[in-house]
Formats: C-alpha cells, sequence, structure tokens
C-alpha cells in the first residue's frame, strides 16, 4: 500500500512487483532495497524496543544479516520459543511425528525398491539413462567388494606366512636342541673311550 501511494503522488500509477530480468538493475535494487530493509528494521527495533533479526541470501548466496541484539543471541531464543510453543501444542507436535513418520516410510520404500532394481527386479519400466545409473552403481559396488575381498585375502597369506614362520621356527630351534644333545652325547662317548683306551 505504501509503495502504491507514493507512485501514485508522483504520477506514475500503480508499481507491479515482478523479477527484474537485467542484471546489473537487479543488483542495484537488490543494495538499495537491502540496506531500506535494514533501516526499517534498526527504526523498529529502537522505536518500539523490539528485538528483530534479517537474514538475505543473494542470489549468488551471499549472507546478509541484520540483528538488534545479536544474531546468535535471537536465533536461541527463537528456537527455544518454538521448541516451547510445540510442547504447549500437542497437535502440532502430533502433525510434526506424522509428517517424519511418512518421510520415514517414503526413505524405506524408496531403499526397497532401489535395492530390488539392483537386484535386476522392477527394472522394465526404467529408461537408459536411469539403467545406466544403476549399472554405475553396481560397477563401483563390485569395484570396492573385490578390493575389499583382496585385502582380505592378503591379510590371511600374511598370516599363514607368520604361521608357517613360527612353525618352521620351531621346528629350527628343536633340530638346534637334538643337534645340541647329540653333540654332548658324541663327546661323553669320545671321553669314555679315551679313558679305556688309557687304562
Amino acid at each position: 500500500r505504501s509503495i502504491e501511494f507514493e507512485e501514485n503522488i508522483m504520477g506514475r500509477g500503480k508499481l507491479s512487483i515482478e523479477r527484474i530480468d537485467n542484471l546489473t538493475s537487479r543488483q542495484v535494487t537488490f543494495t538499495k532495497r537491502r540496506k531500506g530493509l535494514f533501516k526499517k528494521a534498526k527504526e523498529l527495533s529502537i522505536l518500539c524496543d523490539a528485538q528483530v533479526g534479517i537474514i538475505i541470501f543473494s542470489s549468488t548466496s551471499k549472507i546478509y544479516e541484520y540483528a538488534s541484539h545479536g544474531m546468535h543471541a535471537l536465533l536461541d531464543k527463537y528456537y527455544k520459543a518454538n521448541e516451547e510453543n510445540q510442547v504447549l501444542n500437542p497437535t502440532s507436535e502430533a502433525q510434526l511425528w506424522k509428517i517424519e513418520a511418512e518421510n520415514l516410510r517414503q526413505q524405506l520404500q524408496d531403499l526397497r525398491k532401489t535395492h530390488s532394481q539392483y537386484l535386476g527386479e522392477d527394472i522394465s519400466e526404467l529408461g537408459l539413462e536411469h539403467l545406466e545409473k544403476i549399472e554405475d552403481q553396481i560397477d563401483i559396488g563390485s569395484k570396492a567388494i573385490r578390493a575389499r575381498k583382496e585385502e582380505i585375502l592378503r591379510e590371511k597369506i600374511q598370516e599363514l606366512n607368520k604361521q608357517e614362520n613360527m612353525e618352521l621356527h620351531k621346528k629350527l630351534n628343536l633340530m638346534r636342541q637334538e643337534m645340541a644333545e647329540l653333540r654332548k652325547k658324541i663327546s661323553a662317548e669320545g671321553k669314555g673311550n679315551d679313558q679305556e683306551t688309557g687304562n
């Protein structure tokens, strides 16, 4: 109403609000309107002792914000008030749970459908692009499975080699002990023969 009133005073007629196609004009208008909006928000905060917060994302995803009492404090107050409102309003809370449950059911249904398609089921109505996407996903999964399988085989081979080395060390130690005992026996018999010869 204020825009129409100002435009009528200037004799330009009613202003039509629609997207500005020209990029330069759109950026200039965005800057002017944003500054004007922030100015009005500041005035509202001062005049009426209100806590005001504004967050704007430009068309290039750049963020602009204004907060009369600090944005973090203002957001914390908003979330707290929102949570309290939900607690005080069982109907709204039940509706939110209903929506969440429906979303979860839909996700489960989508997962089951995708799983069956990966198994080659329910694919008669799929187009070429969708089929190629599934094929790529299966190929990626197969590569991951093969890589994991090779990793497990390498680990088993390493474990077997380790066990074989341990067994080999045990056998070598046993052979060393037997050789040492055999040398002792030979040495003892040699000393006995020398004593008999001396006598």
